[in-house]
């Protein structure tokens, strides 16, 4: 079992939920509401729970249930454990390069009142314009993969929506017949794939407009009349769009490594967290303008304010947020991608734990602890009607 942390984001939640929903009465989304009632209840006797008992130590305890709910800081660490475990015996034995596709400000705007559409549309044109700079004989000439995970935050908790590519350095030559590397510590033209990236999303937007699935609200309002909206897109591709590209990675471990940071992390971790009051929150943040040390800050929100922009990386209903491209996408591509390197085969099947396999541990000597007793939970959802009803 590992230590509880000191401070808590369902403690928040715990404390300000009935004030916050007032506050927003009208504003929250279904979604947004179920969020609200699953972090409130995460590890409480509501959600039922075990009573373990220790034949070493004697010692006895109650652990209760968890949430599971994809947004809950406390119950994603599990589930990032057991994505990683089915990841790794695919990892490739190249070098692996971080790639960075972010929103303008003024198309996050946008992305704000459109999640399942934009955000789908930021995952395809990313997609695409690797997929397609890495197929030109100019730049690679080969089919690759990428591993890609939507991150809709920054470090202060704001609404700045960008998407995180993990790809190996190289791909499937076009013959099939041999492994095609990039360039050693240079994977694709960064200029060329912002360029690329900016035309492939924009157009995808007037698209989605076209369609009528485009909501303008707010400061966007105006963007409902079809010549302001054709205006805007305009102003948008003479923009420059950021693309990053980092170093590659010190080998498939650092890989893993790095990907457990980022895979299954929602807005904040409660290891952020520094202080707790009745009407702030204070917590740890990174002010990337600065290096070193330096940029490492504390900022301090009002509690509503902070439950707010929380709400604000609450993803639609069935939205996945980590998805596989390219070769990575495809069993197939990847086992003649790993012949091709002269790897080992893939395992035909991966078991994985489920959370009914993990031990509990005793917090006092470490040993395994057994199940005396389940409570049963308190809250009860309800049942579908019946067809007689």
């Amino acid at each position: 079992m590992v230590a509880r942390p000191a401070l808590e984001v369902g403690d928040i939640f715990r404390d300000n939920a009935p004030r916050y929903k007032r506050t927003e009465k009208g504003h929250l989304s279904l979604e947004q509401l179920k969020v609200i009632s699953a972090i409130t209840r995460c590890r409480s006797a509501q959600l039922g729970g075990h009573q373990l008992h220790c034949s070493h130590c004697e010692t006895d305890t109650i652990a209760y249930n968890s949430c599971r709910n994809r947004h809950c800081p406390k119950c994603q660490s599990s589930a990032a454990k057991r994505w990683l475990e089915a990841r790794q015996s695919q990892l490739l034995s190249v070098d692996y390069y971080h790639v960075v596709f972010t929103l303008p400000a003024e198309v996050a705007q946008l992305a704000f009142y459109n999640k399942a559409d934009v955000y789908g549309l930021l995952f395809s044109a990313a997609s695409q314009t690797l997929m397609t700079i890495a197929r030109d004989k100019k730049h690679l000439g080969a089919d690759i993969g990428a591993t890609m995970v939507l991150h809709t935050w920054g470090s202060s908790m704001t609404h700045h929506p960008h998407v995180h590519c993990i790809v190996p350095g190289g791909g499937i030559s076009h013959d099939k017949g041999h492994w095609q590397s990039c360039k050693k510590g240079f994977f694709l033209p960064v200029k060329v794939l912002s360029r690329l990236f900016r035309r492939l999303f924009v157009e995808g937007l007037r698209r989605l407009y076209d369609e009528g699935r485009l909501q303008c609200f707010g400061k966007i309002a105006e963007l409902v009349t079809p010549a302001l909206f054709d205006k805007w897109c305009y102003v948008q591709q003479t923009r420059e769009w950021v693309v990053y590209a980092k170093k590659p990675f010190a080998g498939p471990e650092a890989v893993l490594a790095y990907l457990s940071r980022y895979t299954h992390r929602v807005a904040i971790a409660n290891s952020r967290l520094t202080k707790v009051d009745e009407q702030h929150v204070s917590f740890t943040y990174k002010d990337y303008r600065l290096k070193g040390r330096a940029k490492r800050k504390t900022m301090q929100l009002g509690t509503m304010e902070f439950m707010r922009r929380f709400m604000l990386h609450v993803l639609p209903s069935r939205f996945h947020r980590i998805r596989h491209f390219g070769l990575l996408a495809s069993r197939t591509k990847l086992a003649l991608a790993r012949r091709l390197l002269v790897m080992p085969k893939l395992e035909e099947s991966l078991t994985l734990p489920s959370d009914d396999d993990v031990p509990f541990k005793c917090h006092a000597c470490q040993n395994t602890m057994t199940v005396s007793a389940i409570t049963e939970p308190l809250y009860l959802s309800r049942a579908p009607p019946r067809k007689e009803c």
